[in-house]
This record gives C-alpha cells, sequence and structure tokens, in this order.
C-alpha cells in the first residue's frame, strides 16, 4: 500500500531562496533588530524555545513568494537547529509556527509597509 504524505512534496529551506535581494536604505533597519536580538539574548539566555530573525524570508505557503520582516519573533520554535542556522523561516518545517511579533521599520522610500506588508503579516 502506498502511503502519501504531502509535507513531503513541499520544498525545504535548502531548496528555497534565502533573500529578496533588497537592500535596507536605513541604518535604523539594522541597528533595531539587532538591538531587540541582543536584549532577548540577554533575558532569554537560559531558554531555547525562541528565535529572533532578521531580514530573512518568511514562507508560509509553497505557492507564495517569502515575505521579508526587518525582524520577526517566533515562540515555541527551536533556538538553534544546526551549526549551519536558518537560511529561511519555513513555516512547514517549524510545526507552521508564525512568527508572534513581526517587526517593520518604515522605509524612506516607499516599499508598501502601511498596506501590502500590513496585510501579509496579518494573513500570516
Amino acid at each position: 500500500m502506498f502511503n502519501y504524505n504531502p509535507l513531503e512534496c513541499l520544498p525545504s529551506s535548502a531548496e528555497l531562496p534565502d533573500s529578496d535581494d533588497t537592500p535596507v536604505d536605513s541604518e535604523l533597519q539594522i541597528l533595531i533588530p539587532n538591538l531587540l536580538l541582543a536584549i532577548l539574548s540577554a533575558i532569554w539566555s537560559h531558554r531555547d524555545d525562541w528565535y529572533f530573525g532578521i531580514n530573512m524570508g518568511i514562507y508560509y505557503e509553497p505557492s507564495q513568494n517569502a515575505i521579508v520582516p526587518d525582524g520577526f519573533l517566533s515562540l515555541g520554535v527551536e533556538r538553534f537547529i544546526s551549526e549551519n542556522g536558518r537560511s529561511s523561516y519555513v513555516l512547514w518545517e517549524e510545526d507552521n509556527i508564525p512568527p508572534t511579533l513581526v517587526l517593520e521599520i518604515v522605509s524612506q522610500t516607499y516599499n508598501g509597509e502601511y498596506e501590502q506588508k500590513k496585510t501579509d503579516y496579518a494573513e500570516l
């Protein structure tokens, strides 16, 4: 008998692009997420059940492009998954645990932060 598991047909994080190749246009887009990561690392140093990604693609549907926030926090996932870390945050590899917090620093150039990205994050 043949057992079909649709999850085995989904692309892995190694097979998906890990960047949208969009350069940051403000120093704050780097400083604020890194500051938040440093704070979380200090106060949650004893915890291994959280992950904070910076400028990393989040894949929530195999047929959709990744959304790439300036930072995001997921609770209930492993902090470290391998020595190479994550190249992307792929929901079907993370027990379908979406980010709890998404951080978007509004760009000086219009990138849809007020409309499309807000909608994308709400759907996520």
